[in-house]
């Protein structure tokens, strides 16, 4: 967790119309690439942890349908940044992608709640 927001304007909930992820024992909202977690009346951000679910490894043969071999990751491409450990990863068709070495490392399996 990076830090705390106790005045942001933006209230995220079910209807909010942000992306929600299952992260840990709560719900996150994906929200302009960082992930918001609310928590006693304030926006805490998180990251999701590197561990058994979400490794950090290189996967050169990683072969994902989600989008083609030519398709470049970053801001604006379409797909949702999400902060993973202390880099960022980009969700696709339920799982996370790291562009690395001119392929994407497949980072392991986000449940998407919304």
């Amino acid at each position: 967790m990076s830090h705390t927001h106790s005045d942001h304007s933006h209230q995220h909930g079910p209807d909010c119309g942000h992306l929600s992820i299952k992260h840990n024992d709560h719900i996150d909202y994906l929200h302009a690439g960082h992930l918001h977690h609310l928590h006693e009346g304030c926006v805490e951000e998180h990251a999701l942890e590197v561990n058994i679910t979400n490794p950090s490894i290189c996967t050169p043969t990683h072969a994902c349908s989600g989008h083609d071999k030519t398709h470049v990751h970053g801001p604006n491409c379409g797909h949702a940044a999400i902060p993973h450990g202390d880099h960022i990863d980009y969700l696709v068709a339920g799982h996370l992608h790291r562009p690395h070495d001119g392929h994407c490392d497949h980072h392991g399996i986000v449940t998407i709640t919304r």
